[in-house]
């Protein structure tokens, strides 16, 4: 998967205000699409199904891992089993993977940064 851009989508971290119809809203702003939500910044990401979800699609987080303790992956409606290499990798970059539903994946990011937690967010969008 192709990241979008080099520019950040919102340049700070946010919650997650609401959720649907393809996208989410948050930091007074909407988007259409996936976003990966990282300490520093949320970002467009170009990931519509939990099949896409590998290292690649993941780069920022590995780029990130030394401010990410925790990374919420919302998997859409889908359920999702993380192959064992990610997780194995992800592990060695010091980030414990925890795949939900993006549903409880936004209420549990919410919850883990309103508690400023170290945590990232890598989520699907739901119609």
């Amino acid at each position: 998967m192709a990241e979008r851009s080099e520019i950040p989508h919102f340049p700070r971290t946010a919650s997650v205000e609401a959720y649907g119809k393809g996208g989410f809203y948050f930091g007074d702003m909407s988007h259409v699409g996936s976003l990966l939500f990282l300490p520093e910044a949320v970002w467009g990401w170009d990931v519509t199904r939990p099949d896409q979800i590998d290292r690649a699609s993941l780069k920022r987080v590995f780029d990130n891992a030394n401010a990410i303790d925790t990374l919420i992956i919302g998997t859409g409606t889908d359920v999702w089993i993380a192959p064992r290499q990610l997780r194995d990798q992800l592990r060695a970059a010091g980030v414990v993977l925890e795949p939900m539903q993006t549903g409880p994946a936004v209420r549990t990011y919410n919850i883990m940064i309103g508690e400023r937690r170290r945590v990232a967010a890598a989520l699907i969008a739901v119609p």
